[in-house]
């Protein structure tokens, strides 16, 4: 997950286009438990490089309980297609009924076993192990991940095979349970792209839905039927695949992989043989924005076969941005912040100039004094904040823009209890959160100037602090206070209309930062990342990038900055870190280091 695009700059790094690994690594299931003392923790695999291949070794002959488990547990960290060596540890129920797709369970480390029960008689034909650890996330049938929290305690039960005196699993934890390292080294976030409902933002445009795939055991084709399987559940009622229910590859497909002249030809089966041939390129659009996050300059081109092997269309990368806009769109023009004497300037954003000037019309003009401001994100557009945070206007962006009167106003008794920075949404929605505490409230305003309507939000606990729609119009980030602490969660926007008008919910709320007890700012940097500035109990603040949901992003995050009150990301990973920090207005470029561009300014923004 950083699973974003390519032209990357602050996201995660380019994932390479060659998927056969240049040597293997064998885990010796038996070679590091003794037949007599104490039992030892199961190690966790040390990282390896991303060509690397893992495979593992089956039983050895006449091996002790304590062995199988271990062996098991260290074939499950293997790059071993369907886990076919990890079966040959099972018998029984567990031979038959284990389903390793079913989940994964990552722990902070490799679980480690002890002995829960032995045989009650000297020369016992079963024994059982308990496994435990803690628990960092779950990886579901779907492939989403959430982090959860909590301690992990599973039982494996042995047995002995009569026809063969073997020690076998018959009974063992659903799914695959690995330490944290491991699962980092064996599998690849990657954005699956759907389409947004009609209903939901407006014209067409993509949508992001993270999933995890075995980044060593044959990736194309995971990602290619993860994709068609449709959206993942959380994100399913907002989003919609062109795909017909039911496409699958065809019977009999092998591995999918792109050709010499990075063209990828897809066999799919009977149920996609009658599409038009418009929703056909839809479907390969759909794959193309999907492989090309997985491997940027792997695939230029997409074929689609029916179940007969007849060419069903073509599609290349040109032509799949004109079947629905899809990700950050076109770059920034401009940086955005409000300046010493509180007004909205900008900074050419391709240009080494670090002399802002004021935007055209009211906003720029200083007839209200300004906190923060939002910047449509066709860039013809503001939304400013008064100084005390009790009036929101919004103007456009020319010479002869009028300020006109305010479209909100607060009543909270003090500025901290008024108006957020306000943020626009990819169909030209303006969005403002009220944190008046008698009348707390998430508004927006449709295409910026209609009346505010309340924004419905069911499960919300505590006071919104700060809201950031995404690009697609149907994800927003909220930064919300709970006694005290301020954490950062992901909400699925949904609307309905009727004949009484339309109406938003905010619905199934999710955190992303567990670990932070104090989120202070965030950004969206990418389709299905953000930029965090927060810290963790005890710690230090910091500044990270973490995925909507909720898992690390790779590598490490920005460098070090002192005092970050605000920050700003474009969606266009290749543009600049933007924050206010103790030293003023900063930017930092990709491959070099913050570096100031005034001393008096607040509020920096992106279009958004």
């Amino acid at each position: 997950m950083g699973a974003d695009r390519g032209k990357r700059g602050r996201g995660r790094p380019v994932r390479a286009t060659a998927y056969v690994g240049i040597g293997a690594v064998l885990l010796a299931g038996c070679a590091s438990m003794p037949d007599s003392g104490d039992m030892r923790d199961v190690e966790s695999t040390p990282r390896q490089d991303a060509q690397v291949r893992v495979f593992a070794l089956p039983p050895a002959e006449d091996a002790e309980p304590r062995e199988i488990v271990q062996g098991f547990l260290e074939a499950l960290t293997s790059d071993d297609l369907n886990y076919a060596t990890a079966r040959k540890y099972l018998t029984g129920d567990a031979l038959k009924n284990w389903k390793p797709g079913e989940s994964t369970t990552v722990l902070a480390e490799a679980p480690t076993p002890y002995t829960q029960v032995t045989g009650e008689r000297p020369q016992t034909d079963e024994y059982r192990y308990e496994l435990s650890g803690k628990k960092v996330a779950l990886v579901d049938g779907q492939h989403a991940y959430t982090p959860v929290g909590g301690e992990y305690r599973r039982t494996v039960h042995l047995t002995r095979v009569k026809d063969t005196q073997q020690w076998r699993i018959d009974q063992l934890p659903p799914g695959v349970v690995l330490g944290r390292s491991d699962f980092e080294r064996n599998y690849k976030s990657i954005n699956k792209y759907y389409f947004t409902s009609a209903a939901q933002s407006g014209e067409p445009g993509t949508v992001a839905d993270p999933v995890y795939v075995r980044s060593q055991v044959d990736p194309v084709t995971q990602v290619v039927r993860d994709l068609l399987k449709g959206p993942t559940s959380w994100l399913n009622p907002v989003a919609r695949t062109s795909f017909p229910s039911g496409t699958a590859l065809r019977k009999g497909t092998g591995p999918l992989t792109p050709d010499d002249q990075n063209r990828l030809v897809v066999p799919l089966n009977k149920k996609a043989d009658r599409v038009s041939e418009s929703r056909c390129e839809e479907m390969a659009a759909q794959l193309l924005f999907t492989l090309q996050d997985y491997m940027p300059t792997g695939v230029d081109e997409v074929e689609l076969q029916g179940s007969t092997g007849a060419q069903l269309c073509v599609l290349g990368e040109g032509q799949a941005d004109i079947i629905a806009s899809h990700g950050f769109g076109k770059s920034a023009e401009y940086e955005y912040f409000i300046d010493g004497e509180h007004k909205l300037v900008r900074l050419p954003e391709r240009n080494t100039v670090t002399t802002p000037t004021a935007v055209p019309g009211a906003l720029g003009e200083g007839e209200k004094q300004l906190r923060s401001a939002a910047v449509s994100r066709g860039e013809d557009r503001a939304a400013g904040v008064s100084l005390d945070g009790s009036e929101l206007y919004v103007s456009p962006l020319t010479a002869d823009g009028a300020l006109g009167d305010p479209a909100l106003s607060s009543a909270g008794a003090t500025a901290k209890d008024r108006l957020t920075t306000p943020s626009w949404d990819g169909r030209g929605d303006l969005w403002v959160a009220d944190r008046d505490p008698r009348n707390p409230r998430l508004l927006v305003l449709a295409d910026g100037m209609g009346e505010p309507l309340e924004v419905r939000t069911p499960g919300l606990n505590g006071r919104i602090e700060a809201v950031r729609v995404a690009a697609d119009g149907v994800r927003v980030a909220l930064i919300l206070e709970d006694e005290g602490e301020r954490a950062l969660y992901i909400g699925r926007i949904e609307r309905d209309a009727d004949a009484d008008g339309t109406t938003v919910s905010i619905v199934e709320l999710r955190s992303v930062t567990p670990d932070l007890e104090d989120v202070t700012a965030m950004s969206w940097a990418g389709d299905s990342q953000l930029v965090v500035v927060g810290r963790e109990s005890g710690g230090v603040q910091q500044m990270r990038y973490v995925r909507v949901d909720g898992s690390p992003a790779p590598g490490a995050g920005p460098s070090a900055l002192t005092g970050v009150e605000e920050i700003a990301a474009s969606e266009d990973e290749s543009q600049p870190l933007v924050a206010h920090s103790a030293d003023g207005i900063v930017r930092l470029s990709p491959g070099a280091q913050w570096q100031t561009v005034v001393k008096e300014g607040t509020a920096p923004v992106y279009p958004g």
